[in-house]
């Protein structure tokens, strides 16, 4: 049976689970290094943060940060969906299925047009995101895989936004932008 997720804002007192949180998510050879993104995106501002709680402990953190869309028309205002993380032992529950419907409408309340991503075609693709480079998006990396360059489009979206995604400067400065494995990327595209 899996256990009963509140999916909720963050608030301040969350800071440091989603801190430790993130660091088991994405641990590695950097594991402070989404953390000290999410850290860096809070300071900037703008930010929307959801967690989702098991037994009043912060087993799930989904983050919305502002991000740019370069239009032939004029700069425009969207999202950014990153980092999403889930602990471990609380996986393959639907949590991180109902953390990202959660933030989609957030966004949608917001009037964003538009929330882009990086990640795995077939998780996100399954959960309302379209590979954004064949509705007239381009990455703003070459090192992210095509098919892993996802976008929602939500009620504010038009036609005519379409262009360059620019990210904003914490995810240079923490270098979060894009994989760096090979054989990641290989199957990534091989799957895309």
């Amino acid at each position: 049976m899996s256990p009963l997720h509140e999916i909720r804002p963050e608030q301040d007192a969350d800071h440091a689970a989603v801190r430790r949180l993130h660091a088991l998510a994405f641990g590695g050879p950097a594991p402070d290094r989404v953390p000290d993104l999410v850290d860096a995106l809070r300071a900037r501002g703008g930010t929307t943060s959801l967690v989702a709680t098991a037994d009043g402990a912060v087993v799930g953190h989904l983050m919305l940060s502002p991000a740019r869309l370069d239009t032939p028309e004029r700069l425009v205002d969207v999202l950014t969906l990153s980092p999403l993380g889930v602990h471990p032992a609380h996986q393959r529950h639907g949590l991180g299925t109902r953390l990202l419907a959660a933030a989609l409408a957030a966004a949608g309340r917001l009037d964003c047009p538009a929330v882009f991503l990086e990640g795995s075609p077939a998780y996100y693709g399954a959960r309302g995101f379209t590979r954004a480079d064949t509705l007239g998006f381009r990455r703003p990396s070459l090192r992210i895989p095509a098919p892993a360059f996802q976008v929602a489009l939500l009620p504010a979206h038009r036609p005519w936004m379409t262009g360059s995604y620019v990210y904003a400067d914490p995810f240079w400065a923490h270098d979060c932008v894009g994989l760096r494995d090979p054989d990641l990327i290989a199957r990534i595209e091989a799957a895309g």
